[in-house]
């Protein structure tokens, strides 16, 4: 028995998730695979999960990043509003040296923000002594709960996808009772590919930790200085980090992957009366130039093939697996890019759009082949 469809999005994380959302609000029949029967069990339910504004000196990721928040704030208002806080987010300095950089990043504030004195900061419940950016539209979302109220809403399977088979027209996904056909494949695999020779992507794993603790301490406002500290929500504040890079995190973690966190949210407010109520961990996967992976994906085996000189240096034309796509590569950041990278993915699976090439991967094709080659030849 086999069941058609118009796109598969295997993976189940924030960029799956709304990947097939987006295709499907576009009128595509959207099949969404995860091995996990729930979404959100890696990277994306570790998350933290703020949505808020880059700060820096300007320069395309940053204005990549806040034209992905503007989006995802009135996307989450718009379809989720019950897994979208928007509590404020205050962007804290580490140290006084960065500090001292704050004034120069205001004038690349592009989005609404005001000054918080170190007086204000502390009627807030926030120990500290340098000014800070309150950025007032931005919020935290509830990660796994919010990936999993998007899964309600597309057809959804569980299985693990171990081969991809393309006859020209379909492609072709064996489950233990059917098969299934599907015009194009959305790939949202997160920091792990078994299916395609995508090294070029660059994509790498970080791991990533969240608490969620009971606490009665009054914390109106979220705030973020090397850990994410979360306003009061229902009695729940979060506690997270991107901040293990290590292949075998756990064994750095040694069984206590949030005592860093707890130490850092305790120079920050009153964590007295925190009472762990749960903790998140996974890993998020990112890419080579921090920006994400968005777009067709080329055809690797025949590249070598047909163009070797692509590895001394050439440029030829880059051939793509048909009717084949991504979207990863989201990094710490997945729940303020996934709705807009979304919106362009499927734009251009279906109205035929270009990709903005700030996030299409054919951008680090051919440079990692001059790499591979120079690898080679030493």
């Amino acid at each position: 028995m086999s069941v058609q469809y118009d796109t598969i999005v295997i993976g189940a994380g924030i960029a799956g998730c709304c990947a097939a959302f987006a295709l499907q609000q576009k009128g595509q029949k959207v099949l969404l695979v995860d091995r996990s029967g729930m979404a959100a069990t890696g990277g994306s339910g570790a998350a933290g999960a703020f949505v808020s504004p880059k700060i820096g000196k300007g320069g395309p990721l940053q204005a990549l990043t806040n034209e992905a928040f503007v989006y995802a704030k009135d996307f989450y208002k718009e379809y989720f509003p019950d897994y979208f806080h928007q509590t404020g987010v205050i962007r804290i300095p580490k140290d006084a040296e960065d500090a001292e950089k704050f004034s120069v990043y205001e004038q690349y504030n592009d989005t609404n923000y005001q000054w918080l004195t170190p007086a204000e900061l502390q009627a807030l419940g926030i120990k500290e002594e340098h000014s800070s950016f309150l950025f007032e539209e931005a919020g935290v979302c509830d990660a796994p709960e919010l990936c999993n109220a998007i899964l309600k809403q597309i057809p959804f399977k569980q299985f693990d996808v171990q081969e991809l088979q393309y006859d020209g027209t379909y492609w072709s996904l064996l489950t233990p009772h059917s098969s299934l056909l599907t015009k194009k494949v959305v790939l949202s695999l997160g920091y792990e590919n078994t299916l395609f020779d995508m090294r070029y992507m660059g994509v790498r794993g970080t791991w990533g930790s969240r608490g969620d603790y009971y606490s009665n301490l009054k914390l109106d406002v979220s705030m973020h200085k090397s850990i994410s500290v979360s306003a009061n929500v229902d009695g729940i504040i979060k506690l997270g980090a991107t901040h293990v890079k290590a292949k075998e995190p756990c064994m750095v973690c040694d069984g206590r992957p949030l005592k860093s966190l707890e130490e850092k949210a305790a120079q920050m407010v009153d964590t007295s009366d925190f009472r762990l109520k749960e903790t998140f961990c996974g890993m998020r996967s990112g890419s080579k130039d921090y920006f994400p992976l968005v777009g067709r994906v080329v055809d690797v085996p025949y590249m070598a093939e047909h163009h070797p000189n692509v590895f001394r240096g050439a440029k030829p034309a880059l051939k793509h697996l048909k009717n084949m796509f991504v979207l990863n590569g989201l990094g710490g950041r997945g729940f303020v890019f996934a709705p807009l990278m979304a919106q362009w993915l499927a734009e251009l699976i279906v109205d035929g759009k270009e990709m903005d090439k700030r996030v299409d991967p054919d951008r680090l094709f051919l440079k990692w082949a001059r790499k591979v080659g120079v690898r080679s030849e030493e």
